[in-house]
């Protein structure tokens, strides 16, 4: 027998080693060491009962049957091959690439996360789009590609307390974003067990540690999984599920989300929503599945105490962290967005009726809300909430608002407007908030780790003083033109007659006249600057939605005032004057000829712009026999 002294929760290590060696006590296990050869990997799990150890022997791994945990493929340049969903163009019909829903693991969340991310799919090649390999394996075909577009369930890539979400059907992993397979029919109460509390220690257990594990594939294909009866097998669903729904039912809140109906401040008009209310119930269903899993692993109350108490010293849920290991959270994500002011998203969802993306008639009753999907159904192209193709929007635009007060394509008063039509309440002044505090707020909402990707653009002149507010999605070569002629030349002949009025006055202006005047003649000026930088802009600017937000925004940085986003964009900019971005359409559509000449030597970039037939493969270059030594080494 061996003896082990568990110290890692004393501050005091010193005094509490001399107390266990002299005293004994419950930080002193003796364990014969040879019992832990029944877990894989032989790890130091003295902690607990042999009949835990055991199980690894009692119960099948999971790896086995139809049953698998596999990790996917890795684009070795997300910023080239991700995007976010709401960035991506929409896929029409058949076509040779589409935007696919791609898991990259996210953070801690018990049966329900919603998949942001989406990679460039080429149907023909079945890679990514372009993709030719990476360092070490330069091969077409990506990782376990035989697995994709599968239910599944997927985990964060790291944490202290195990947790697995269901993955819809349609839907490609990443390295970082690993699943696990089964038939269709297992995966709701195998989603019960994954996210029991009995699985977790067993995850522990297996690492040989109480935190900071790293869910690899070869740990999880491990883990032992009991048979489960037809009736256990459907309570588990039903738990799973109905934690799948409600805690989705969270995401109805978020603008960013596929499940997303309303803002918080009037979504209760489709029905009672109480976030303290659906986590009450995530304890109940969480009790009752570990119930029924500590009764499948066959658990003494002994037992559950041991791991009930170690869940409590080392299990904080939350620290779990996710993505792929070149991808990290950022300060943007921190906190949840259910607790963000009500008033802010409240008017964000204004701004989005404004445009056109959401539809204020849920709020009104006039559109019932969509029924609920079921868990592995397809991701849908636009969530619930989003205004359905063919109907009509809250304000017929092309795709520019303005923040200007009398204009009709004013954005201030189609805000309010749209809540009025919706029986909200109007904040005091929505123009101070559009103007100094919506975009920072958008920017923060519309990112998602390393990609920033806003889609109402305000385009401003140097003061601020005349906002253009462009709605990515509906972006096209004409969209500058349009901002010219159909919105700044019309204000630039109002202000010049205002200040050619103002200055036939002559000397009879008054003190406020005199102001006013000089005020307009600086906002002409302004309005000028603007005109002309658009007209320099407008003949070579063609967006491509494909080349993603920042890309797409990049030539436009000298017009965007707040600095941590112009910021973010020049830097983009200068990446793609150097050429580190010859693979987005604006780089051939600024710079063709140099694109064109790399598209001969670089099959990924041909590939990308449709040039294969440029693309010259290069010669195989002979091997270096080896000089053969003469016997006694003569020459």
């Amino acid at each position: 027998m061996t003896i082990f002294l568990r110290l890692l929760t004393e501050k005091d290590k010193q005094n509490a080693l001399a107390n266990a060696v002299r005293n004994g006590g419950e930080n002193v296990f003796e364990v014969d060491a040879a019992s832990f050869c029944q877990i894989p990997g032989v790890p130091f799990a003295y902690w607990v009962s042999d009949r835990i150890r055991l199980m690894f022997k009692t119960h099948r791994p999971f790896k086995s049957e139809e049953r698998l945990a596999t990790r996917g493929a890795s684009t070795c340049d997300d910023f080239r091959y991700v995007r976010v969903w709401w960035e991506a163009a929409e896929r029409q019909g058949k076509s040779k690439c589409r935007w696919v829903p791609f898991t990259k693991g996210g953070s801690f969340s018990r049966f329900y996360s919603d998949i942001q991310q989406v990679v460039d799919w080429d149907d023909v090649r079945e890679t990514f789009r372009g993709f030719v390999g990476r360092p070490g394996r330069w091969l077409d075909r990506p990782e376990a590609l035989d697995y994709y577009f599968r239910p599944a369930l997927t985990w964060p890539l790291r944490g202290i307390s195990f947790s697995a979400q269901l993955v819809p059907k349609g839907c490609i992993f990443s390295v970082g974003g690993k699943v696990a397979l089964a038939p269709k029919g297992e995966l709701l109460a195998l989603a019960g067990i994954f996210n029991s509390g009995p699985l977790d220690h067993l995850v522990r257990l297996f690492a040989g540690k109480v935190g900071g594990v790293q869910y690899e594939t070869g740990l999880i294909n491990q883990l032992p999984i009991p048979k489960i009866n037809e009736n256990t097998s459907e309570e588990l669903s039903c738990l799973a599920k109905r934690g799948w729904s409600i805690r989705r039912s969270l995401d109805s809140v978020i603008e960013t989300s596929h499940a997303f109906l309303l803002p918080a401040a009037i979504r209760g008009r489709l029905g009672e929503f109480s976030p303290a209310t659906v986590e009450l119930e995530l304890k109940v269903i969480q009790a009752k599945v570990d119930a029924i899993a500590f009764d499948l692993y066959g658990l003494t109350e002994a037992d559950c105490l041991t791991l009930s108490q170690i869940r409590e010293c080392f299990g904080g849920e939350e620290d779990s962290q996710g993505g792929d290991e070149d991808e990290s959270n950022s300060e943007d994500e921190k906190g949840s967005e259910i607790d963000l002011p009500s008033t802010d998203t409240l008017l964000s969802w204004a701004v989005g009726v404004a445009f056109g993306r959401f539809d204020w008639r849920l709020a009104t009753g006039e559109r019932e809300a969509p029924s609920e999907p079921e868990p592995f159904d397809p991701l849908p192209a636009k969530s619930p909430g989003m205004l359905p193709d063919g109907a009509t929007p809250f304000h017929a635009h092309a795709g520019i608002l303005v923040d200007d007060p009398g204009h009709p394509n004013d954005l201030a008063r189609l805000m309010e407007e749209a809540l009025v039509r919706v029986d909200a309440p109007v904040p005091f002044d929505v123009r101070r908030w559009l103007q100094r505090d919506f975009f920072a707020f958008h920017l923060q909402r519309y990112s998602k780790s390393r990609r920033k990707a806003p889609i109402y653009w305000p385009l401003a002149t140097t003061s601020g003083s005349y906002t253009l507010w462009v709605y990515y999605p509906s972006l096209s070569s004409q969209t500058l033109y349009t901002a010219i002629n159909d919105f700044i030349e019309p204000k630039l002949k109002q202000v010049g007659n205002d200040v050619v009025a103002l200055r036939n006055k002559g000397a009879a202006r008054s003190r406020e006249e005199e102001k006013q005047f000089e005020s307009l003649q600086t906002f002409e000026l302004e309005l000028m600057e603007l005109r002309d930088t658009l007209l320099k802009l407008a003949p070579t600017y063609k967006p491509n939605r494909d080349d993603g937000v920042q890309i797409t925004a990049a030539p436009l940085w000298p017009l965007f005032r707040y600095k941590p986003w112009q910021k973010v964009i020049k830097d983009t900019w200068a990446k793609l004057e150097k050429g580190d971005f010859n693979w987005a359409h604006l780089a051939m559509n600024y710079w063709p000829e140099c694109v064109r000449e790399k598209c001969k030597s670089d099959k990924s970039l041909a590939i990308a712009h449709g040039l294969e037939d440029l693309y010259v493969e290069p010669e195989g270059q002979p091997k270096k026999a080896r000089d053969r030594k003469k016997v006694g080494g003569a020459e």
